[in-house]
């Protein structure tokens, strides 16, 4: 695997140990960034399920500012810190060993949002439209956040999430991306019956 575009393009990073780590190809990787940017200006991006901390470190080069990468797996935790550091990224990272729930959680209660999540968990879970509008509700989203699942080609997200616009649905063999949008329905029609009332 190799950091694809941007300021770390070619550095060779390293896959986690064993067979329970699914990295996302090198041509999936490029995809995905087609889809999303392909580059960024500044915001901070998060790397839920992070395994080697491919996509992160792809956004963080091509101009996202800061990246939080977490993972509950020791292995993936020390590949992660291997690979920030071999793309130059130190600076900009934060790696947590943590369970997803939890860690977003303590994530909310530090105020942060974010610019662009990056979620990539085992294929078991299919639960990911319920996490991403946990996150819309505690405020974890900037307006426009886009939001990147990677998940089992069998699972199909929906089309319409409260609040979010799917923008894109891909299938490289067994592997599927659906990309969203956060776009706060709830506070742009908020904001458009106020307007209306105004003008009244």
């Amino acid at each position: 695997m190799r950091v694809v575009a941007g300021q770390a393009r070619g550095r060779v990073l390293k896959a986690v140990p064993g067979m329970n780590t699914r990295p996302t190809m090198d041509k999936v990787k490029e995809a995905i960034f087609s889809m999303i940017g392909p580059y960024f200006d500044g915001g901070v991006a998060l790397d839920l399920f992070a395994g080697t901390g491919g996509l992160g470190i792809e956004a963080w080069s091509r101009g996202i500012a800061r990246i939080i990468f977490v993972d509950r797996e020791k292995l993936s935790i020390d590949t992660i810190r291997h690979n920030v550091k071999a793309a130059g990224a130190e600076q900009a990272a934060e790696i947590y060993r943590n369970d997803a729930e939890r860690a977003l959680k303590a994530l909310a209660k530090r105020g942060l949002s974010f610019r662009l999540v990056f979620l990539d968990p085992p294929y078991r879970m299919t639960n990911m439209d319920a996490m991403i509008s946990g996150m819309a509700e505690a405020g974890m989203l900037e307006l426009d956040a886009i939001v990147v699942i990677e998940h089992d080609t069998a699972v199909v997200y929906p089309d319409e999430i409260a609040e979010f616009q799917c923008l894109k649905k891909a299938k490289y063999g067994d592997t599927s991306v659906t990309v969203y949008r956060y776009i706060a329905n709830d506070s742009m029609d908020s904001k458009v019956r106020r307007e209306d009332d105004d003008n009244a």
